[in-house]
């Protein structure tokens, strides 16, 4: 009888131990930065139910199920790419439509920290639903799109994109309306010499009530871009590719530095009125030529991004660590790098709902780890730069599920 009451007792203490075990995860002892939160310091991060149940310090152990230790390592939200083409295919001449030069987002994302991407106008109204059934019903990673103005999507750089009979304002506006991926409308490569095209994509997201993206196509000779930054695109719109080109000749459109090496008066001016200047790195649009004395002479992107396609993954860009990496090298802290990767494109984007880790946010999270040393980062020219800052993804978080483990932090030892 004393040998089944002392098992029942055994008994208990199991089942009530069992039941005192509150989240699902627990991340503790690591630097968490969450701007919109305001926190920047050693805390711990319990995550139940796919949300963010807590984010204090001293949280117990015995609380949670699993246990990832991230002591001397950064904990942030998961990083947002509003930058992207991932509507791969196998048609040939379609550029970045349903073809071989876009990526599935989920080979390239996790383990970069990032949850979600913004494809930046690869598909157009015509074919937004092929989209949505191919990349973003099948995708891990969070997909949002830029819907492109013209209706083919980004099939042609020197054909589709240049057919101003195919950018529909209402048409745009009205699939952008119906769907809720859908957070922006892209304008790219046009090579025109009128404002008109950009304006039917303004008009279009005035409709739909969400910001414009802006890729100059390169007019030959050049346009100059007082009048598309300050009269035509609003606050909130976004200019992207901001270290893609200089007056030393890197193409035909207006480059971020004018004759004298100098940030152009007007894109500062636009940048103090609200216009989001985005890196946008790719495969030809970061030049550490333009990057450097850029921000050297203080001007720095509002939100960083990859521009990610078969053209970039393997060159310069890399991935989107890699360029926020570049990006705490040329000056900005690592702080205000996670900001431009997280909460402020979130805001951009109107989705107040990411890029942080306040409570019943869904655990989209992201754990770094910050090497000091002696690193080598390269432009789409080719041209090195030398830093001494490097993140490293440990661990990263989708809806409260590991996707991403380097070193198995999240995972039980075999034994």
């Amino acid at each position: 009888m004393k040998l089944l009451r002392l098992t029942f007792i055994f008994f208990m203490a199991i089942v009530l131990q069992v039941n005192a075990q509150d989240y699902d995860i627990l991340i503790k002892n690591g630097h968490v930065i969450d701007p919109k939160n305001e926190i920047d310091g050693v805390m711990d991060v319990a995550i139940k139910d796919k949300k963010i149940a807590k984010v204090t310090k001293n949280i117990k152990e015995k609380s949670a199920k699993k246990v990832i230790d991230a002591e001397g390592l950064i904990v942030t939200p998961g990083l947002i790419d509003i930058h992207g083409h991932h509507f791969f295919g196998t048609e040939s001449h379609r550029d970045y439509n349903n073809s071989f030069s876009s990526l599935p987002p989920d080979g390239f994302t996790f383990r970069a920290g990032v949850t979600t991407v913004a494809d930046a106008g690869s598909p157009g109204w015509k074919n937004f639903q092929t989209y949505k059934e191919h990349v973003i019903n099948r995708s891990k990673t969070r997909v949002l799109v830029f819907i492109n103005i013209v209706g083919e999507g980004m099939s042609g750089v020197s054909t589709r994109e240049q057919d101003t009979t195919d950018m529909s304002p209402k048409m745009t506006a009205m699939i952008a309306r119906q769907n809720p991926e859908i957070i922006g409308v892209k304008i790219a490569h046009y090579r025109g010499h009128e404002w008109g095209p950009y304006k039917k994509a303004v008009q279009a997201a005035e409709i739909a009530k969400i910001p414009v993206m802006v890729d100059l196509g390169g007019a030959d000779p050049a346009l100059p871009l007082s009048t598309l930054l300050l009269d035509v695109l609003r606050p909130g719109d976004i200019l992207t590719h901001m270290y893609g080109g200089d007056h030393s000749g890197h193409g035909p459109k207006e480059g971020t530095l004018n004759a004298d090496g100098k940030v152009w008066p007007h894109w500062f001016e636009a940048q103090e009125k609200g216009l989001i200047f985005d890196v946008g790195h790719g495969g030809g649009s970061f030049l550490f030529r333009v990057a450097v004395p850029a921000t050297q002479q203080g001007f720095y992107p509002n939100t960083i991004s990859t521009d990610l396609h078969t053209g970039s993954m393997n060159a310069g860009m890399k991935d989107m660590l890699n360029v926020v990496s570049k990006m705490m090298n040329l000056g900005m802290s690592l702080q205000e790098a996670i900001t431009a990767s997280t909460w402020k494109p979130a805001q951009v984007i109107q989705r107040e709902d990411l890029g942080h880790l306040s409570e019943g946010a869904e655990a989209d999270l992201a754990i770094f780890n910050l090497h000091e040393g002696q690193f080598g980062f390269i432009d789409s020219s080719g041209a090195a730069f030398k830093g001494s800052k490097k993140l490293e993804t440990e661990l990263t978080l989708r809806a409260g599920r590991i996707v991403w483990d380097l070193n198995g932090i999240g995972a039980k030892n075999w034994e």
